[in-house]
């Protein structure tokens, strides 16, 4: 017989809509279909070497996707090598500093100082390599990346984000290799000898330099336009290498800020660097007991990465939308956890009353977006008729008017009053874990009762 878990009656009711909501997330995974909802422990590792790693993330939003995010830390004095970029890449420096260069087009290479905070676009077919500095604190460096290849900023694993400038060398026999690059005989034969490196490693000095490096020089050159650059020149402040600005979303003045929290975005229309790509980004920062009141994006789908805290989401299926590819969900996240919201879903994301809740993201667009929100002074819903609002939810004029009058706060809200608990989101958590155990013991029970019947 199932064993009773016993719950107070608030907690139960958390309970249930946390499990069906949750269930439904993991069984879109289990089905091979990849998730709204990516945790931190569940990134693919693609690279670990003591300098740094580098993990991804494959998520959709409903029938959308997949978006590829990719997480590059590099331990500081490190070095991302040289690779050639197959999609157009969105980043966000998360933490630490360094260096980045990158050729413009084969017409020049370019410099960018980069720092917590600051976001960058790089277009596909550019050769891109990142330093890391020699922080005194020892901060490691973290970018938050997002790769896309199509309009709606969808990514074809078919073709990759990238690839090293080594496997564009070494792919040619050294016939071809001695013609094209003029180099000795036993230079060609010192690479074929050579063990491939990571693509993360300590930085190299000019002395540390193998001849297969020395190659990849002469690459990077080739691509920047004949221009005498070279990787290891990546802090020579004497070097005639175009400086570029960077755009720092820390230092922008928010869209929206109140003692709820703030947000902003920026976009094609906002950020030059931008222009011609369909990705923006977007941070909001919610203070303890908030929330981003409930919404939804017309023109854009959402992918966004917590940066801090932990919070809950809520997502609503429109009411017209297949039921078996879409389901009302709620779900809980937390620091490094990877979620996506479609367009046309309404949602509202909450902090718990013990800490803040800050995310950023990525939003994919081709056109101009503008968040309908449902409550509060911008309410879409106070510039409809009120009579005909009162015949939509067959409710009378005056129970209309309270309910759209009622709220005077915009866009972020207060809900200290009934916000979740970190610690009853754990009580929920492990709850589900004893209805969980106590199910498998039921069905083994059935089993065994079956077997001792025949």
């Amino acid at each position: 017989m199932l064993q009773k878990v016993s719950f107070p009656p608030l907690t139960s009711l958390l309970l249930l809509g946390f499990l069906l909501s949750v269930s439904h997330v993991a069984a879109l995974s289990e089905d091979g279909v990849r998730p709204y909802v990516v945790e931190r422990e569940h990134r693919r590792s693609l690279v670990v070497t003591e300098y740094g790693e580098i993990s991804s993330a494959e998520i959709s939003a409903g029938t959308k996707g997949p978006y590829h995010i990719q997480f590059i830390t590099l331990e500081p004095n490190s070095l991302f090598l040289p690779v050639l970029l197959h999609a157009d890449m969105v980043f966000y420096v998360h933490t630490g500093n360094g260096k980045l260069r990158w050729t413009d087009g084969g017409k020049e290479m370019k410099r960018m100082n980069l720092r917590r905070g600051d976001v960058c676009r790089l277009q596909a077919g550019s050769v891109f390599f990142v330093q890391s500095n020699l922080d005194p604190e020892r901060e490691k460096m973290r970018i938050y990346a997002i790769f896309s290849d199509t309009d709606e900023g969808i990514y074809d694993p078919s073709t990759g984000a990238y690839c090293s400038i080594n496997d564009l060398v070494l792919g040619f026999d050294g016939k071809i290799l001695k013609a094209a690059f003029k180099v000795p005989e036993e230079m060609l034969e010192e690479i074929a000898r050579a063990t491939k490196p990571p693509p993360v490693v300590h930085a190299v000095t000019k002395g540390q330099k193998s001849a297969l490096w020395k190659l990849e020089d002469q690459l990077v050159n080739f691509l920047a336009g004949g221009k005498d650059d070279s990787l290891y020149d990546i802090g020579n402040k004497h070097k005639k290498t175009k400086e570029t600005k960077t755009f720092n979303i820390l230092d922008a003045d928010p869209d929206f800020e109140n003692c709820n929290g703030w947000s902003l975005a920026v976009d094609k229309w906002s950020l030059k660097s931008l222009r011609d790509s369909n990705i923006g980004i977007f941070m909001v920062n919610l203070t303890k007991g908030s929330m981003m009141g409930p919404h939804w994006n017309p023109m854009a789908t959402e992918i966004a990465v917590v940066l801090h805290g932990q919070g809950m989401i809520r997502a609503v299926c429109p009411g017209t939308a297949n039921e078996s590819e879409c389901k009302n969900m709620r779900f809980k996240v937390k620091e490094g956890d990877v979620f996506a919201v479609s367009r046309f879903h309404p949602m509202a994301q909450m902090s718990f009353n013990n800490d803040s809740f800050v995310f950023m993201g990525f939003s994919s667009s081709t056109k101009r977006n503008h968040p309908q929100f449902l409550t509060g002074r911008s309410s879409i819903l106070r510039m409809v008729d009120r009579s005909i609002l009162a015949v939509s939810f067959s409710v009378t004029n005056t129970t209309m008017d309270q309910l759209l009058n009622a709220q005077e706060d915009a866009l972020i809200l207060d809900c200290t009053s009934w916000a979740p608990d970190n610690r009853l989101a754990h009580r929920v958590d492990v709850g589900r874990m004893k209805i969980k155990h106590s199910a498998k013991k039921l069905d083994d029970k059935d089993v065994r009762d079956k077997v001792d019947s025949d």
